[in-house]
């Protein structure tokens, strides 16, 4: 009896993670691959694909390849709350903070060595389909570089 008690609850909690995961994937319009959309000619390639994590939460990964057909790919997991967490694979970022502006508007803050590098505003169309990343580059001194858009449809 208690053994089949044990396996009863084990397969319960099963089901509850499977379908909070399956939630967390519905809840989260930007879960999926997104590819940039560019004029650059083959191989030149640019996908971000974004995961569920942990309880609300959601791993990135950027996979671009550059017209000499030289791939990176770099990772971060966030929750949203602003607090940096490190990268792994970008020889110009060490972390990430991601904070939730609104439903549909993430602002993500990139470092280097403690020092911000990059300010992204990600902002998700009404209708799901494509994500608009505005670019603020700073330099050395802390002031804005340059301010750069690119446009990413869903795959």
């Amino acid at each position: 009896m208690r053994k089949h008690l044990t396996r009863t609850i084990g397969s319960t909690l099963t089901v509850a993670l499977l379908a909070a995961i399956a939630f967390a994937q519905a809840a989260n319009p930007r879960i999926g691959k997104w590819k940039l959309k560019q004029d650059a000619p083959p191989p030149a390639l640019n996908i971000m694909t974004y995961e569920p994590f942990a309880t609300g939460g959601m791993r990135v990964t950027v996979e671009s390849t550059n017209r000499n057909g030289q791939l990176t790919k770099w990772t971060y997991t966030t929750m949203f709350d602003g607090k940096d967490e490190p990268v792994t694979g970008s020889p110009s970022t060490d972390t990430t903070a991601v904070k939730r502006i609104d439903e549909r508007t993430n602002e993500i803050t990139n470092k280097k060595g403690g020092r911000v590098t990059q300010v992204i505003v990600n902002v998700l169309s009404a209708d799901g389909k494509t994500i608009n990343n505005t670019y603020k580059n700073y330099n050395a001194q802390g002031e804005v570089s340059s301010t750069t858009t690119a446009v990413y449809e869903k795959q």
